[in-house]
């Protein structure tokens, strides 16, 4: 009989805030609910089990039975419940006393509805950097879990890897437990002797060892094909009988148990690193494909099982530029948590603030931090739409509440110059009680984000069409392992036929009040499609900002000398937000013009959020008459406005023109990957007004739109939504 050995099965359960309800129903049905299943058939069994805060929140809002049977299996000590950071944040993207506060919030719920007594935290995505000891010991977490390639990146050799590690920052101590790599790939895709023969050779050559297998619990059941795998066909009642059988020498445990009775093996400090495919999801594109092909080449080299655990890949941190759409949620992320601190502060100080309501919006910041939308790899992430829009309809609602609990007047408006997103920039904010509008100055005078507060909603929660490595496999082709089930890493799947034609690629942001040039004889397609070569250089160049205010309305003046097919030529800008508005005005003045040709002007706008394919979201003129869903590739010329309807939002954007104008319409879509395959995602509708600009005699022409965000449908639902949102923050 082997020596004795402890294995852990710690499990991380997980659902993104803004998730569907049924994907939350399905993974509950296929996965969760039959573990325990199988679980209860197996006394002599404990592990140890993360379930991050916006799924128990939703089971316990929907099934809290389930959540009772959690904590009956905590109480008869076979479960032990792992802590950690309420909403799921990546630790490197919020702030310190935000870390803190989540993961003692977190506790504290836990303790409470589940008795649990919590000590061990999970790393949501294993996203590590020294200094989280500091926070983490401070909220009161002895101990967590991350790779085994953490370690190996230390320069900690496979064989040292099976007990727990000390670490420390500013004098607070923190034990770590390495998680098996392999056994990730092995449970549940190989054979359960393979694990147990694995436990075997380790406690042959490792007296008194620990092993962990920590890991995503979707595995047990909603990774495509599992859950035929895992219950129907039988493989976690083989693998739990398989532990069973040998509990002689396995014994299967928590780390709480394995915390107290094994010392630790050493200390160590370890590097910045995630698990190791998040390493390489981190790295730019060029890069990440050379890195691929690298490995490629060197499988068959006898020193790469050596040396592949040295390489690391990107910095997590770095998603925040290979995406700049994540970047531009973590700036209004942080700008939320900065005004809830300073707020918060004030009312520490005695000034007249709801302390209610700023708890309130506290909740709706950490949920605003839900990492799943920050990133991208093997999971949809930041390419689901949903979950962008969750991102932003929590932080919106935090706001709303923080004007409310600092006593807003009833109509308002303000602007503020500040560099909002740290790019050594500043941007304009323009705000009042309807709208939020942010105006970069510094990247082509952009309208990056243009919140609808009543509804929660950014409509430029857009993403552009980039280039993924990815995008290699969908244009070799679909394949797939056979019979055999495979892991989301190595699945090639289409969800869509000729998605290999669908890959097109932007040239500039998917953003508003974009200024474009083009030929005089571009046509839809090609716009649609983003080869049309541009003939101006205004869509980044840098626009010279001015505010002007008055008590009841707000304007920023945009102006910047440029070239246009070569010629120059000088655009000016002013955005305008009156109190008590709904509706944003642009007017352009374009100057400088030549007066012996004309030029293609074009001013292109994006909503996110409204998708197509759907009768209740549709195109319509200004006097009503429909002119189809919002996917509908439209050509018009010649008329004085366009109108977008979104039933299910309850919103209708206008655009009214002070001159005739030509609109392109047309769907953004991008390819992109999920754990089912590849697939085609809707990320926003464009919208391009656009002329053939002739100049008066003076070389010059101008327009003026109104942009028009009215809610009335939501207006009347407001008390339903008041109710919906006191409910979420009692939860």
């Amino acid at each position: 009989m082997p020596n004795p050995i402890r294995f852990i099965l710690a499990l991380h359960n997980h659902q993104p805030v803004g998730n569907f309800d049924d994907v939350f129903q399905r993974a509950l049905n296929e996965s969760y609910r039959p573990f325990l299943d199988v679980f209860d058939r197996y006394p002599s069994l404990k592990l140890s089990l993360h379930v991050s805060g916006p799924l128990i929140e939703w089971i316990e809002s929907h099934h809290p039975d389930y959540i009772d049977r959690l904590a009956a299996l905590v109480d008869a000590r076979r479960i032990e419940i792992l802590g950690g950071a309420y909403y799921e944040p990546i630790l490197a993207m919020i702030p310190s006393h935000d870390r803190v506060g989540q993961i003692r919030g977190y506790t504290r719920w836990l303790q409470n509805r589940l008795g649990a007594t919590v000590r061990g935290l999970w790393v949501p995505e294993r996203v590590w950097e020294q200094s989280f000891v500091r926070d983490i010991a401070d909220a009161g977490i002895e101990y967590t879990i991350l790779d085994d390639f953490h370690f190996r990146c230390a320069g900690l050799e496979q064989s040292q890897l099976t007990g727990h590690f000390l670490t420390e920052d500013e004098g607070r101590l923190l034990s770590v437990f390495p998680g098996s790599e392999r056994l990730r790939y092995s449970i549940p895709f190989g054979d359960p002797q393979q694990t147990i023969d694995y436990l075997a050779k380790t406690a042959e050559t490792c007296p008194n060892a620990v092993v962990v297998f920590g890991d995503d619990g979707e595995k047990f059941g909603v990774w495509p094909e599992t859950h035929k795998h895992v219950y129907t066909d039988g493989w976690l009642d083989r693998f739990f009988q398989a532990l069973a059988d040998n509990q002689q020498w396995i014994n299967a445990t928590t780390l709480a148990e394995a915390f107290d009775k094994v010392p630790p093996a050493g200390k160590i400090y370890l590097p910045d690193c995630s698990y190791r495919e998040m390493t390489e999801w981190a790295l730019p594109t060029g890069v990440q494909m050379e890195y691929e092909q690298l490995e490629d080449q060197m499988l068959g080299d006898p020193r790469w099982d050596s040396l592949r655990p040295r390489i690391r890949g990107g910095f997590w941190r770095n998603f925040k530029v290979k995406y700049p759409e994540t970047d531009e949620m973590y700036a209004r992320m942080m700008a939320v948590s900065r005004r809830l601190q300073e707020i918060s502060q004030t009312a520490a100080g005695g000034d007249p603030v709801d302390a209610e309501l700023i708890e309130r919006a506290r909740t709706e910041l950490y949920r605003g931090q839900c990492n799943c939308a920050y990133w991208h790899g093997a999971f949809g992430g930041i390419y689901l739409p949903h979950l962008r829009n969750a991102v932003y309809n929590h932080l919106i609602a935090a706001d709303n509440l923080l004007d409310r609990a600092v006593g807003r007047p009833e109509a308002w408006v303000e602007a503020a110059a500040e560099d909002f997103n740290f790019d050594a920039h500043q941007e304009v904010r323009l705000n009042n009680e309807h709208l939020i509008a942010l105006v970069a100055p510094g990247r082509g005078g952009q309208l990056l984000e243009l919140d609808v507060r009543n509804i929660r909603h950014n409509l430029l929660a857009t993403l552009a069409r980039r280039p993924e490595a990815y995008h290699q496999k969908v244009q070799a082709g679909q394949h797939h392992n056979g019979e055999q089930v495979a892991s989301i890493h190595d699945r090639v799947v289409f969800k869509q036929p000729d998605l290999d034609k669908r890959l097109q690629y932007d040239d500039h942001p998917r953003k508003s009040l974009v200024d474009l040039f083009y030929d005089e004889d571009a046509v839809l397609d090609s716009i649609a499609a983003s080869t049309a070569p541009q003939r101006g250089d205004f869509v980044n160049g840098v626009y010279e900002a001015r505010i002007r205010r008055n008590p009841d309305r707000i304007q920023v003046q945009l102006s910047r000398e440029g070239t246009a097919c070569g010629r120059p030529v000088r655009i000016t800008k002013g955005l305008t937000l009156d109190a008590g508005s709904d509706t944003l005005q642009a007017a352009y003045l374009l100057e400088n013009l030549p007066t012996d040709r004309r030029l293609h002007f074009a001013v292109e706008m994006n909503f996110a959020g409204m998708p197509s394919g759907a009768d209740d979201r549709y195109f319509h003129d200004i006097d009503g008459n429909r002119l189809g869903q919002l996917g509908t590739h439209l050509d018009l010329n010649e008329v004085f406005g366009l109108c977008l309807s979104d039933d299910w939002l309850g919103l209708d954007v206008g655009l009214k023109m002070s001159r005739p104008t030509n609109f392109w319409t047309y769907p953004v879509e991008t390819v992109s990957q999920s754990e089912g395959g590849f697939e085609l995602v809707h990320q926003s509708v464009a919208v391009t007004p656009h002329w053939l600009v002739e100049a008066d005699r003076d070389g010059r022409w101008s327009v003026t739109m109104q942009l028009s965000l009215a809610t009335p449908r939501a207006e009347n639902n407001r008390p339903s939504r008041d109710q919906e949102e006191a409910v979420a923050a009692s939860v």
